[in-house]
């Protein structure tokens, strides 16, 4: 492990996933656009957490999204998971194209950026470094 500013071993080693809420009933939209406008592959969930319904979705080189159902769902609008990709403009155009609404911003150092929502209203931010 390497040491924190402290001297401190780092406690933590990697990041497994990230959980984002949704509002029941939504796993056809969610599955539309994380599974085929985004190009995820869906995971079975275990089947004791499938039970709760939801969507796990992961893709390349460790990115894990899972969509958990909550009865009193409110989209995330300031938390976002910040999603890496090589073809920012390409991925703009695919999610215009779908009719999601594009927001370019560019006061992310050393990368190209736009936020946009899921089909549930979480906000999203994609990335590209320059």
């Amino acid at each position: 492990m390497s040491p924190s500013p402290n001297g401190d071993p780092a406690v933590l080693s990697a990041l497994h996933h990230v959980q984002l809420a949704a509002p029941p009933g939504s796993e056809p939209e969610l599955r539309a656009f994380y599974g085929g406008l985004l190009g995820l592959t869906e995971v079975e969930k275990p089947a004791e957490l499938a039970k709760r319904g939801g969507a796990w979705f992961r893709g390349p080189n460790g990115l894990e999204l899972h969509l958990g159902i909550e009865q009193d769902f409110r989209p995330a609008r300031k938390a976002h998971p910040g999603l890496l990709t090589a073809d920012l403009d390409g991925l703009a155009a695919r999610l215009q194209a779908a009719g999601h609404t594009v927001t370019p911003d560019d006061l992310f150092p050393g990368h190209r950026r736009f936020y946009a929502d899921d089909p549930v209203g979480n906000r999203l931010e994609f990335l590209q470094p320059l």
